[in-house]
Formats: C-alpha cells, structure tokens, sequence
C-alpha cells in the first residue's frame, strides 16, 4: 500500500542542525539549580509547537513535579521536526545535561513520513543503549498511526515500543496520545498537535508512569 509520506508530518524542519545548537543552549541548567534533572526528549509534540512554553506538556510537568513536592527540575529538549535519526544525532547534547532521567518521545514523524520500521527501531535501539550507557535512566513514551498508513505497517511500528520496553527493561507510556489523539477538542487545527487542555493530559498520563520511578529513586541510598 502507498503511503503519503511528507504531508502529515509533525513540523520539517528546515534548518534543524541550528535548531538543534538553539534548542540545547537554551536547555543547558543554570549553575545555581543543582535540582536533578529530567530531560524531555522528542519533537514538537514536546517542545509544544503552537502553544505558549508554559503550556507545553514539559513546562505543565514541571508545575505538577513541583505541587508533588518532587525535587526535580523538567528542561524541554524538543524539537519540531525530529525523526529517530536525528534524534541519535542530538544524544550527545541531550547528555550536557547531565540527566538523571530521560523522557523519550520520538518515532511520530518517521511514521507518518512511511519511513523503515527496522531503522526506526534501530535508532531508538542506539538512542535508549546511548543515555542508559551515560547513567541516564529512560522512559519510553510509544505511538500510533492513523489507520491510513495499513496495517501492516501500523501494526509494525506499534509493535516497536512495547518491545523496546521489554527488551531495555523501561518503563513504558503505552500510548503518548491517550485520550487526547483523534479528539478535535484537545488538537489545534492541524489535528495533530495538543492543545493547553491536550497537554494537560498528556502531562498527567506521562506523571502517572514517571511517579513510580521518582519515587524509587527517592529511596535509593
């Protein structure tokens, strides 16, 4: 089956090497906040194309770590545009942050762009060996396709995190989207990206799955 592979996807980038050297100089922590960090690493379903910053789902985090009284600091390293391939090329900025633990989202526009499922896999494979490798715990955030793609390739794609996940021994958000993909009330026009009220869910199925790790991690010695 023919796939469209360019129309629906999430922001291309067109100069995304200089997005990328922006975006991590703008993350990079200040000196003076010695919080552990938790880096937010995806595209512009986490950098939070078309809302305010304070309304992406890692600013939303941040405000829902800080109510729980988690002392962790949420620096958003999204970039509109991303595939898994860049991605693996971003890995050695995302580690100038020194993360304690990173929340992986990519692996959207190398779908709806009907891009290899074993290269994507490939490339989130090397990205999760990379930050676990540097000390970084990871938690992997999965996605779906629109049924248009076929369901071989859908069901192939899925397939990847949740297999990812068993393999690396992460914790998995099954589904980034949940409740939010597909809901005209939670997207902005385009129909792919969240909304303030999207991102609010987004934020709270992502705290669901990133407490029980917190929380293990508080009680490490």
């Amino acid at each position: 089956m023919r796939r469209t592979r360019t129309s629906h996807a999430l922001s291309l980038p067109a100069v995304l090497i200089l997005v990328w050297s922006i975006a991590v100089d703008a993350a990079l922590p200040s000196a003076s906040d010695t919080r552990p960090r938790i880096v937010a690493f995806g595209d512009s379903l986490t950098a939070g194309l078309g809302v305010q910053a304070g309304e992406s789902y890692p600013a939303q985090l941040q405000r829902r770590l800080d109510d729980l009284k988690y002392p962790y600091r949420v620096i958003n390293a999204g970039v509109s545009g991303d595939t898994t391939a860049g991605g693996l090329r971003r890995v050695p900025w995302i580690l100038k942050n020194e993360p304690e633990l990173v929340i992986l989202e990519l692996g959207a526009n190398d779908g709806l762009r009907g891009l290899s499922v074993d290269q994507t896999k490939s490339n989130l494979r090397q990205i999760v060996t990379q930050l676990k490798e540097a000390g970084a715990a990871v938690v992997l955030a999965g996605m779906k396709l629109p049924p248009n793609y076929g369901e071989d390739y859908t069901t192939r794609f899925e397939a990847i995190y949740p297999a990812l996940a068993q393999e690396y021994h992460l914790p998995l958000i099954p589904f980034f989207l949940e409740g939010v993909g597909g809901a005209s009330s939670l997207n902005q026009a385009d129909g792919i990206h969240p909304t303030k009220e999207g991102y609010e869910i987004v934020a709270e199925q992502v705290l669901k799955v990133l407490k029980a790790v917190l929380s293990e991690r508080l009680q490490e010695p």
